[in-house]
């Protein structure tokens, strides 16, 4: 394999020869093989966006050569488009605060420009990595701008999967509106309830965690561009400080702008534990409706059995016919990973300390996972099981029929220890609620079939 010798503070490796990045990337690849993952690729885009942008403000500033400039622009739009990839080779949970994710940028840029200008790999007399590429930048600033930038091009396409799993709850809570059930508490009878209240319930649950997400997104918007090392701004012009987050906006089409305080942004990091928090507690809610889901479909023959979910896959490699929730399973295992993720993040963000977060890499790694799985579970949730639940209209009546839940209903009218007596004597005998009542002769049986009418329970008394 054809080499070339390149240096730094360190000393000097040998870097194949094709290679785009160079010794500060190859170095690291060395000393951090910890997922042994790529980094996230949308975050590599959001890397040359924000390298791209450098590049035309500094050189709309006047520091940065017309012809370096532009083939660093056009390195970083090829980057934008998929290409180069693969010469991202460090690993996304690395030591530095991300110094290595930046210097792979700058050293796979700048070698990439080197080629554009007829030059050779390595030969950083015409393009550099730091003089150039990082020009008015530093990996404080760029880091988390990057992953800011990375998390503004996700949630977007979480909201219009929570939206679409809200349109389908909707959907089924208009279509089973007419279909009374026996609602439960602690999984015991509790009062009647139809089954269209209870999908339009989880429909108002996913609109709150959209909301939620949604002003969580705003905080993703202050960026740190400019503060450079600690928030002061050194090694950085005026015309780049003013101008530098306007263009990232311009050129990346995601609204940013830049923070009032650089000091507290690039040293704080709680609007990405505010985004994490919404993620955790929208798959919470959507964990909890998955368990109610596997329960309400139990069975199908020994259990609730009130609705059929979409049989999705053979269940089981023994037991013929067997078929099971699978997709709210790996819903509720996504939500476990969330959760998972969230408590490091939480740790990460409170283990910095004075003017820098150093663990910004596994904070962002478990972001970046919470997202996109996120995005997943509920597309799956939509596509392969809430858009095909069905009803067991006629197992919900008689559930119905069987409870004694319905005496509830009586309490205004006779008391709750009389109605006490009835639901344990209905208990105890298999007898109906409404023919013990009314053997009792304490209702006329026109007073007994109001009250106890189940559809009149499900909603306010006029």
């Amino acid at each position: 394999m054809d080499t070339r010798v390149e240096s730094d503070s360190i000393g000097s490796m040998e870097i194949p020869s094709d290679a785009y990045y160079g010794v500060q990337t190859l170095r690291a690849k060395q000393n951090f093989y910890i997922t042994g993952l790529q980094m996230n690729s949308r975050f590599i885009n959001s890397l040359a966006q924000i390298k791209k942008a450098a590049a035309v403000t500094n050189r709309d500033a006047g520091n940065l050569d017309e012809n370096i400039a532009e083939a660093i622009i056009c390195v970083c739009d090829e980057i934008i488009a998929g290409k180069w990839h693969d010469q991202f080779i460090v690993d996304p949970i690395q030591g530095g605060a991300g110094t290595s994710a930046n210097m792979n940028a700058n050293e796979v840029i700048a070698n990439r420009a080197i080629e554009l200008l007829h030059g050779v790999k390595g030969d950083y007399s015409l393009v550099h990595p730091n003089d150039h590429v990082n020009m008015s930048q530093s990996t404080n600033d760029v880091f988390p701008t990057a992953a800011k930038l990375t998390v503004l091009s996700q949630i977007p396409r979480i909201l219009f999967q929570l939206n679409r799993l809200k349109e389908a709850l909707n959907e089924k809570g208009n279509e089973f509106d007419g279909i009374v059930k026996m609602g439960r508490t602690q999984l015991q009878d509790a009062v009647p309830i139809r089954l269209g209240q209870s999908f339009r319930a989880y429909a108002s649950v996913v609109e709150r965690d959209r909301k939620r997400l949604e002003k969580a997104e705003k905080e993703m918007q202050s960026v740190n561009m400019g503060g450079t090392a600690v928030g002061t701004a050194i090694n950085v012009s005026p015309v780049y400080l003013k101008n530098i987050a306007e263009n990232i906006s311009r050129l990346s089409g995601v609204k940013v702008q830049q923070a009032q305080d650089l000091i507290d942004a690039t040293q704080n990091l709680d609007g990405f534990v505010s985004v994490s928090n919404s993620l955790k507690t929208c798959a919470v809610n959507l964990s909890k409706m998955a368990n109610d889901l596997r329960l309400l479909s139990s069975g199908p023959k020994a259990g609730i059995a009130e609705i059929n979910l979409p049989a999705k896959q053979n269940g089981s490699s023994i037991m013929p016919g067997k078929v099971n929730p699978v997709i709210p399973e790996v819903v509720t295992q996504v939500a476990f990973n969330i959760i998972g993720n969230d408590m490091a993040i939480t740790m990460a963000a409170e283990a910095g300390q004075m003017e820098l977060n150093a663990f910004e890499p596994v904070l962002f790694y478990n972001l970046f996972e919470s997202l996109t799985t996120l995005e997943n579970a509920v597309t799956t949730f939509v596509d392969n099981c809430v858009s095909g639940i069905t009803a067991n209209e006629s197992r919900c009546k008689e559930l119905l029929g069987q409870s004694v839940g319905i005496a509830t209903a009586l309490c205004p009218y006779i008391g709750y220890k009389k109605s006490a007596e009835i639901a344990k004597q209905a208990l105890r005998t298999g007898r109906h609620v409404e023919e013990i009542a009314l053997e009792d002769g304490l209702l006329t049986k026109q007073s007994l079939d109001n009250i106890l009418n189940p559809n009149t329970m499900t909603q306010p008394r006029m």
